[in-house]
């Protein structure tokens, strides 16, 4: 009957009651568990006493504590655990007898030599859903190598289709850690989905090198279907026209005409309604044909002789998708991010102060939408955690710490 009436309280966010060890470091198994947290779980991130993640000394930092860290590890509880001893493996063991979730992005073949594998922690408990990140997969030649979101760009063929012909430049952001850290979220999920039918856990294998190929959109078709080698298109679209950044008077912004009739739109806006019924742009092949330098000189001739709000007045009037390129401080000043809750405030003990960090994307109707625990400092619920989840006593918590475990 509880059951029933959790089912029926929408507030409850969908999560809760599952307990995760989350072994990772650095971005993405930290990304992946960032998700899961937000919304209910019970993420336990386990670090190596006096040190921690490697993360928390990462910029930007203020009054010695790390915005990078504060950010991918709220909504977590930190526990530190040595897991070199043996006493740390066996507080481990049973830690996940008690767990519904093991993450780790350690290099491949660290947790087996640690005689933590997935083979012995499903005898421990055959629930258990053991999730890796990897830079290359768990077998293979290129299993051991390290790996970084640069390294799986490059080899992935991100970094050949971005940036201007004359120049191949990697994503800002590191797109193969927090996309590895999605796909890997998902993964659990769909685990978790399963387990409710068969009883039994899962072993994840998200690679880097495999999430940055999935993501090539076009790149990878256009090779297999007619042996076309993508190459960098600057910020235009390889099958879309126009699909680009354009220069006004006094800055910059973007258009996107996905279909004809938002291009015959945008030609009746700059007063050439005849460019719809030229044979080079009649249809989307066409205008992708002789978009450069025909078509974009065109348009861009239009536009540097008026000023951005005009444009924007003008196209987002006629229903054309259009945004200026904002800024950091634009978008972080965005009435939409802020409406939206996209940055989430919360008292960093670790800073001192209240800081903004970036919220959630999957919004739950019906749960709160709000940052609930700051990013753990080091170790700092591991008495609570170790007494709450394996109830031991004052005692035996103080040996493991005098014996450098906790």
């Amino acid at each position: 009957m509880e059951d029933m009436k959790n089912i029926k309280n929408n507030s409850i966010k969908p999560l809760e009651g599952i307990r995760i060890l989350d072994l990772s470091h650095a971005y993405s198994g930290p990304f992946a568990t960032m998700h899961l947290a937000d919304q209910g779980a019970e993420v336990i991130k386990i670090e190596v006493p006096g040190k921690g993640d490697q993360s928390r000394n990462w910029p930007p930092m203020k009054n010695g504590a790390s915005g990078y860290y504060a950010y991918v590890n709220r909504n977590k509880y930190g526990l530190t655990l040595n897991l070199k001893s043996e006493e740390g493996k066996k507080v481990f063991r049973e830690l996940v007898k008690n767990s519904d979730v093991v993450v780790e992005n350690f290099r491949v073949g660290t947790m087996d030599r640690l005689g933590l594998g997935y083979e012995v922690l499903k005898e421990i408990n055959p629930k258990i859903i053991y999730a890796s990140i990897s830079g290359f997969g768990l077998e293979g030649e290129l299993a051991p190598r390290p790996c970084y979101d640069i390294v799986a760009q490059a080899m992935g063929g991100m970094m050949s289709m971005t940036g201007f012909p004359d120049r191949m430049v990697k994503v800002g952001p590191a797109i193969a850690d927090n996309y590895s850290g999605t796909y890997l979220s998902l993964g659990i999920v769909m685990a978790l989905f399963q387990r409710e039918r068969t009883g039994l856990g899962r072993r994840l294998d998200v690679s880097m090198l495999d999430t940055i190929f999935s993501i090539l959109e076009t790149g990878v078709m256009e090779y297999t279907l007619s042996g076309k080698v993508a190459t960098p298109q600057g910020n235009a679209d390889p099958v879309i026209a126009p699909f680009d950044a354009f220069q006004a008077k006094d800055g910059m912004f973007v258009i996107a005409c996905g279909t004809d009739k938002f291009f015959g739109t945008l030609c009746e806006l700059m007063g050439q309604p005849e460019l719809a019924e030229d044979p080079r742009f009649v249809t989307n092949n066409d205008r992708v044909e002789h978009y450069i330098p025909e078509l974009k000189d065109i348009i861009e001739a239009w536009s540097m002789q008026h000023d951005l709000d005009e444009i924007e007045k003008l196209v987002v009037g006629a229903g054309i998708p259009f945004s200026r390129i904002n800024n950091i401080q634009q978008a972080c000043n965005l009435d939409v991010i802020r409406d939206r809750h996209m940055l989430w405030e919360v008292e960093d003990p670790g800073v001192g102060e209240t800081i903004c960090v970036p919220g959630t994307p999957i919004k739950m109707h019906g749960c709160s939408d709000e940052i609930q625990k700051a990013a753990p400092a080091l170790g700092e619920d591991t008495e609570r955690l170790l007494e709450s989840i394996l109830h031991m006593d004052e005692d035996s918590l103080a040996e493991l710490k005098e014996n450098g475990v906790i």
